[in-house]
């Protein structure tokens, strides 16, 4: 069993190699429930083989202790050289290769069922959601607010919380599934999208903006134009560059799913959102790809709901609940 363990943790190594300089994708879920299922594997093999087999082997090496010892004690030989405690201890003793599987079995369990129905982290990876979350900021995601998910197939099992305007949510990109993104709900099943002149309209009512004092960008050191926004009960600051006018034309090679609920003009679009699905947008209006070019959002596609930045190790103010 040693070389088969080696073999399989040299292929795990390889795969996460690859899978870190960028070879090849991988499904972090898959990944840890295949991990789950092995280690479960050498867990059981461990309680009901293994471990019984060292203790019969000591338990033998005691019998024959003490047949040894009474068979002098029987000659009239009293002192017995040998200690049998370090002999016992060698023999009960979990090889490396049962130490490194069975015994992360629990923890590596733990860690599968926090991930799949609890929460589970995300790091930001653009600046997309700015101001709101920062390239950097590790974030809690909640896996049971819009219901709880089989692992893995992401199928929806027990429903709970919908989606909401103003939510911010991850989910899994619809032009690459194993691709995450985080992005604001800002229109739900059923409701009509439109953006233009950069401002926002929900079932043709401008949603309601207030202009705040400029933001300052400290990567790019700049400032931009911030506002207040509210989407639904939900306040909340977004960027809006006047001098950045986006351009949307009339691109017939933009296609997904439902292309025809969309309607594009130079400097607008709007759509009406297919139930099921939903329309997300970046709070950095200007410097994000989202449902504008990409469109809608399927509801198997939902990861869950962002709550909390439990880190930034550039700037730990950030820590804290966002809206």
């Amino acid at each position: 069993m040693a070389p088969l363990t080696g073999l399989l943790y040299a292929c795990l190594a390889l795969f996460l190699g690859g899978w870190y300089v960028g070879y090849w994708s991988g499904n972090f879920s898959l990944l840890l429930l295949i991990l789950t299922l092995v280690t479960l594997g050498y867990w059981l093999a461990e309680r009901l083989h293994f471990k019984p087999q060292r203790e019969a082997a000591a338990a033998s090496l005691e019998a024959q202790d003490g047949a040894r010892r009474q068979e002098f004690a029987r000659r009239g030989i009293s002192a017995v050289d040998g200690d049998l405690t370090s002999a016992k201890q060698a023999v009960l003793a979990q090889p490396w290769w049962l130490d490194w599987t069975a015994g992360l079995f629990p923890v590596i369990l733990i860690v599968f069922l926090l991930r799949s129905f609890l929460f589970e982290p995300f790091k930001i990876p653009s600046g997309s959601m700015i101001p709101t979350l920062q390239v950097g900021d590790l974030i809690l995601v909640n896996k049971y607010h819009y219901g709880i998910r089989l692992p893995v197939m992401n199928k929806k099992i027990i429903a709970n919380h919908d989606p909401q305007r103003g939510d911010v949510m991850v989910f899994r990109y619809p032009r690459d599934t194993s691709v995450d993104y985080i992005k604001r709900v800002v229109g739900v099943p059923g409701d009509e999208i439109s953006y233009r002149a950069q401002q926002l309209y929900v079932n043709g009512q401008r949603v309601p903006t207030e202009p705040m004092p400029e933001y300052y960008d400290e990567e790019s050191m700049r400032y931009a134009p911030q506002f207040k926004e509210l989407l639904g009960d939900v306040a909340h600051r977004i960027l809006v560059n006047p001098r950045l006018q986006p351009f949307y034309g009339s691109d017939d090679q933009r296609a997904f799913p439902y292309r025809e609920n969309c309607t594009y003009t130079v400097e607008a679009v709007t759509c009406k959102v297919p139930q099921g699905y939903y329309f997300m947008m970046g709070d950095n209006r200007d410097n994000s790809m989202d449902s504008r070019f990409w469109g809608f959002v399927p509801d198997e596609n939902i990861v869950g709901k962002a709550i909390f930045v439990w880190m930034n190790f550039g700037d730990w103010k950030r820590i804290g609940s966002f809206h």
